[in-house]
């Protein structure tokens, strides 16, 4: 095999899809326990993908060196999740399986999802809830004390376990509970504030990493028999979203930049209720939990105009659009179709609010239900921190919500191992493309995080180490050198540059072509605009940016100024893919291909995952496909009505 050619082969095993697992499993070759302390795995990232990765990993017997940008692996992402955790266990016993969990997921990423990968998820889910619980995760309960489950948006079940509005936080403490004692017993090497910057390849492996101690300022190298990337998404792109300031694409666009083949970029998912832009002086947007969506209904006066408040607005002149447009799942309705149908009233100009970007998600009609002390038992945190930012009551008055981008369901291609087109190098969590199509469910990300951690990674790296000699490479080869000098000029020539304008200054300018171009709703008029505007703020950047203070030191603006130079790059070959995608499916939708507002997809062209390979400009980068086989769910019109 060539590996310097791009393999796409998706290693998928034959047989019935519910034994697909098991038997890979069982097929993988195995590393003697002795031995697996020969073995060395650097893990980048550490929230719930990467945290339960290196933990999993290091429990087994491998050495383990985990790497994050924060002060603390408690500090990653995946702390900000809010809402739940999906698992099919059936609890409720309303009907839900492993078999229904799948079929919703691949139904639920409009068809473009590949099954293999969403029913071993579906399978996985089940044991995630158990490891949980073992941690500690204190996972709400009902009156006989028996664990808890809410609805989430796509499913006509309950299958989502939840903390509060606290999910993700809780799920994360667990993980880095399990994280510290591997630490502590040595088995973990943890380097924190230390920032990614390139991958080395050896012979075509993945075989370290390039980093840089963001308080000291040192290059150095790192070198291991397999590299593990969790670094999460690139929603940042779009300047505004709910991610975390820090979230960004480097390590994946430097992997990619490497040979790893970086899948579907253009699937983006703007989530419905967040709370809405107030002015520009805002550097992120506010998740508010699709949880909200169980007990808060969605709606917009009827009438264009109408600026009385929410109380002295009569039913009769509210238009419920989610209920009346979705009867079948209501406000639950997916977040794409939901988001797309609340700026399709926005768009009206039914929209609420000074800036008419808004909606109202109101929960007048629970707390007159269910009372005021059990709504504030479900989402009290979630209601006491809208209420801190917005300096409104939601028990009084309804939340004002509008969507934001929120969640990538493009990454970089791996196959059913989860190992990208980099031998060695395997991807996990949202910085891979597999497991949701071109749109998630709400409460699928956890799952996917853990499961990849938990449960996949640890055999399939095994599976990769049993067949490479351990330690055979050390940062003494060329490869290290060449890698660290490349680091250290691009370093260098971003603070040679001594321009006037700020980094944020163009990541914002970026964001704005982002948002307009490729946003929600994408033209081809406005994507061959954004090509064409993209390099030219690229070139501008690259001339005129200044960033602050030197290499050797604490540098935020150099920071910045490394992940907004890959923001450059990325955003244009996002919006090319989103160009080279001419139909609409889930979080990518084309207003050239539509019925009346819902998405109309081309199964005929388009039943494929587009991926990219890097040939040095990315004007340059070619497309290949691999194609989406459906055996067991039958390709059909996506319908929630």
């Amino acid at each position: 095999m060539n590996l310097d050619k791009m393999n796409l082969d998706s290693r998928i095993p034959d047989g019935p899809i519910q034994d697909k697992w098991d038997s890979r499993k069982f097929d993988l070759k195995l590393v003697n326990p002795a031995n697996k302390r020969k073995y060395k795995v650097l893990v980048v990232g550490s929230g719930l993908a990467g945290a339960a990765a290196a933990s999993s990993l290091a429990e087994l017997g491998y050495q383990v060196e985990c790497f994050c940008y924060q002060d603390s692996p408690r500090r990653a992402h995946s702390i900000a999740a809010q809402g739940g955790i999906n698992a099919a266990k059936n609890y409720r016993n309303d009907g839900d399986s492993v078999w229904r969990l799948f079929y919703d997921t691949v139904k639920g990423g409009d068809f473009r999802a590949r099954e293999a990968n969403v029913y071993r998820l579906a399978q996985c889910s089940v044991n995630i809830i158990d490891q949980a619980v073992a941690q500690g995760v204190p996972f709400a309960r009902d009156y006989s004390g028996l664990l808890d489950n809410r609805s989430f948006g796509g499913a006509q079940v309950s299958r989502t376990f939840y903390a509060r509005g606290q999910t993700g936080q809780q799920l994360l403490l667990g993980a880095y509970a399990s994280l510290s004692r591997q630490i502590g017993l040595g088995t973990v090497k943890m380097y924190n504030r230390t920032e990614m910057l390139d991958v080395v390849k050896v012979d075509g492996h993945a075989k370290g990493i390039i980093v840089r101690d963001m308080v000291t300022g040192e290059v150095r190298s790192h070198a291991g028999d397999s590299v593990v990337l969790a670094t999460g998404g690139y929603g940042n792109v779009f300047y505004l979203s709910t991610n975390a300031k820090g979230c960004n694409v480097t390590a994946a666009w430097r992997a990619h930049k490497k040979g790893a083949g970086f899948a579907n970029p253009c699937y983006t998912q703007i989530h419905p209720t967040c709370i809405p832009v107030s002015g520009d002086h805002q550097s992120k947007l506010t998740l508010m939990s699709e949880s909200l969506r169980n007990d808060g209904r969605v709606w917009t006066p009827n009438k264009k105009g109408d600026k009385r408040p929410a109380h002295e607005i009569p039913d009769g002149e509210r238009d419920y659009f989610l209920e009346r447009k979705y009867p079948s799942y209501g406000n639950l309705a997916p977040r794409d179709i939901a988001s797309r149908a609340a700026k399709e009233a926005c768009d009206k100009g039914l929209g609420i609010g000074d800036t008419g970007l808004g909606v109202y998600l109101d929960f007048r009609d629970s707390i007159a239900r269910l009372g005021e002390p059990a709504i504030k038992a479900r989402y009290g945190n979630l209601f006491h921190m809208y209420a801190k930012i917005t300096a409104e009551n939601p028990y009084k008055q309804p939340m004002r919500i509008y969507p934001a981008v929120h969640y990538t369901m493009g990454g970089l291609w791996v196959d059913y191992n989860l190992q990208s087109s980099i031998p060695g190098m395997f991807v996990l969590g949202e910085a891979n493309f597999s497991d949701h199509g071109a749109n998630r469910l709400g409460a699928s990300a956890l799952m996917q995080g853990l499961a990849d951690g938990y449960f996949v990674a640890p055999y399939t790296v095994g599976g990769y180490l049993a067949g490479e000699k351990a330690g055979a490479i050390t940062t003494d080869h060329e490869a290290f050198k060449q890698a660290e000098a490349a680091v250290n000029d691009r370093v260098n020539k971003l603070l040679s540059i001594g321009g006037k304008r700020t980094v944020d200054h163009f990541h914002k300018e970026l964001g704005k072509i982002m948002w307009n171009r490729c946003g929600m709703a994408r033209t081809d008029a406005g994507l061959n605009e954004a090509l064409r505007e993209i390099p030219a703020l690229r070139e501008e950047f690259w001339k005129d940016v200044k960033v602050l203070g030197s290499g050797q030191s604490l540098n935020q603006s150099l920071e910045k100024a490394g992940r907004v130079a890959d923001f450059l790059e990325f955003g244009e070959l996002m919006c090319r893919d989103a160009l080279e995608r001419r139909e609409s499916c889930g979080g990518h939708f084309r207003e050239e291909w539509q019925d009346a507002g819902e998405a109309q997809r081309d199964d005929d062209n388009f039943a494929h995952t587009a991926v990219w390979e890097h040939k040095g400009e990315v004007k340059d980068a070619v497309r290949h496909q691999e194609e989406l086989k459906f055996d067991n769910v039958a390709l059909a019109v996506r319908s929630y009505k």
